[in-house]
């Protein structure tokens, strides 16, 4: 199954064929607004900004699985990202990444690339990079920062 096969609800509602993706290469990250790690928000606005132009799209999910650090309405998830950190990539509703009520997306990705954990998610801030052919490159840590995936990105960018 490639990425193109699931669909997501946006943050505003309206059901996205991820298909809409084709052809680019995406980083999928379940994300948060009360999280230590939140700050990561700037350095993938930045990748994005940097990159979009050669096909990379970042995929924002948030998730509120981990210590309720993610309680907003879609709204509330909507200003915090773009009043704080100016976030112009996609963002969806928010979802669970573990458990029986798991995104089929998600349940995809960790099929692909189980991490420490076996396949659940460790926290928020996991990120996986899809390349253009819709199949999983790899999985990073919720500590990895964006700067330190910017090589990988840029290498399934050439390929």
């Amino acid at each position: 199954m490639p990425l193109s096969d699931f669909t997501a609800t946006s943050l505003t509602g309206v059901e996205t064929p991820l298909s809409s993706y084709d052809g680019q290469v995406v980083l999928v990250v379940n994300t948060a607004s009360k999280c230590g790690l939140t700050p990561q928000y700037e350095g993938l606005e930045q990748l994005y900004r940097e990159h979009k132009d050669e096909g990379l799209v970042v995929l924002g999910f948030p998730c509120d699985q981990f210590a309720h650090q993610e309680p907003g309405t879609a709204e509330e998830i909507a200003e915090f990202c773009t009043m704080n950190y100016g976030v112009s990539f996609p963002m969806f509703a928010r979802i669970d990444v573990n458990g029986e009520d798991t995104h089929p997306l998600f349940r995809w990705l960790k099929e692909e690339r189980s991490g420490l954990l076996g396949g659940a998610i460790k926290w928020n801030f996991t990120k996986f990079l899809v390349g253009r052919d819709g199949e999983v490159i790899d999985r990073f840590a919720p500590t990895t920062t964006p700067d330190k995936i910017e090589p990988d990105i840029e290498k399934a960018l050439r390929a």
